[in-house]
């Protein structure tokens, strides 16, 4: 497999991402357009960067995050959760990971792992929060490995059909046994 991580300019590519996003989260037509108008935005924000997995060229993850402002939805839709825990200074000082998404045919490669890894490393914070579907599925155990916890659990979005967990980690995150992340080639130039 000839994966390369590398920066992505998403604004260019938002539908290329949203077809991974679509078939990896299982997300319609009606909810891609919503999303479209949400990532455009998002990478018009302070800090707003994006790292894709390409394999031949065709774009199979994505990730995009950028400094966490307590004005922003997200924030103020968890921000009572984590009061309630006792954990709401996590919004300060922290780069959210607003999505990562890995092709179905290419998870469990560790390609989500590189996506994380690579722009939480470009990072000035001093840690980084996420919110997951609250079950025990690869992504919160992909989560787990790499140092996020649980700081909140049970959080309710509007419109979301199911709970999330909040998670935080400081960074840099953790690292397998050494010489055990995936690496992948970065693009040249």
């Amino acid at each position: 497999m000839d994966l390369v991580i590398g920066p992505l300019d998403l604004s260019a590519h938002v539908d290329e991402a949203l077809a991974v996003q679509a078939v990896a989260f299982g997300l319609g037509a009606e909810e891609i357009a919503v999303r479209r108008h949400i990532v455009l935005r998002h990478m018009t924000y302070p800090g707003a960067r994006a790292f894709g997995a390409t394999v031949a060229g065709r774009l199979v993850g994505f990730v995009y995050g950028m400094p966490n402002d307590r004005t922003h939805w997200w924030s103020t839709v968890v921000e009572p959760y984590l009061r309630a825990q006792g954990h709401d200074q996590w919004l300060d000082d922290s780069f959210v990971i607003t999505e990562l998404h890995v092709h179905p045919q290419y998870q469990n490669r560790g390609i989500g792992r590189a996506l994380i890894i690579t722009i939480t490393d470009g990072a000035a914070e001093p840690r980084s929060i996420l919110s997951a579907i609250d079950t025990d599925s690869p992504a919160r155990g992909l989560y787990h490995s790499l140092g996020y916890r649980d700081l909140a659990r049970q959080v309710l979005f509007p419109s979301a059909p199911r709970p999330y967990a909040v998670m935080g980690a400081p960074l840099p995150l953790r690292r397998l046994r050494p010489g055990m992340d995936f690496r992948p080639r970065q693009p040249p130039g």
